[in-house]
């Protein structure tokens, strides 16, 4: 039996984000390092709730990301997994196939050095995989559901395809 195309797990998107809790400066250098890493424009997050008790109003910019989609969010994402040396948590995986992790300080990151203007920041790597097909869900003409289980990407899917394509090896949550 040959393999279904149609069954091959693929990178969709990956998102880099960083949450600074405030506009000014620190917006402004996590930014700056994002348009480094990625040579693209970020775009600013705004608050969606409103807390006056982190002084926040409904609204504000608290942080910024950035998405790259196709060969070069291949290529981000191995430097990224370089970042953490291919460890991750299995709970770094959701139900949806997808996951996520950080990387504490950014001169971790491979080619970048300490910029005295941008200080020292993290950020987050999120990955969104697919199967091929997926796009019947958001297409604008005759859109359709896609009803089989089988053709969701389910956490242990995502957790094969990031151990066989991507040579990340699980770490227990005390090891970090």
């Amino acid at each position: 039996m040959a393999d279904n195309p149609m069954k091959e797990i693929v990178i969709e998107k990956v998102t880099l984000n960083i949450g600074v809790g405030e506009a000014g400066q620190k917006l402004e250098n996590a930014k700056l390092l994002l348009n480094t890493i990625t040579g693209k424009k970020p775009a600013t997050t705004l608050a969606r709730i409103r807390s006056p008790t982190w002084g926040l109003k409904m609204g504000d910019a608290i942080g910024t990301k950035v998405t790259v989609r196709g060969a070069a969010a291949k290529a981000l994402l191995s430097r990224a997994l370089e970042a953490v040396d291919h460890r991750m948590n299995e709970r770094s995986f959701d139900r949806g196939g997808n996951f996520a992790f950080g990387i504490r300080e950014y001169i971790d990151f491979p080619g970048l050095k300490y910029d005295p203007r941008i200080g020292m920041m993290g950020f987050d790597v999120c990955v969104t995989l697919k199967r091929r097909g997926r796009r019947v869900l958001k297409r604008k003409r005759a859109t359709a559901r896609i009803i089989a289980p089988s053709h969701r990407v389910s956490a242990d899917d995502a957790r094969e395809f990031a151990k066989s394509a991507l040579g990340v090896k699980f770490i227990e949550a005390a090891e970090q």
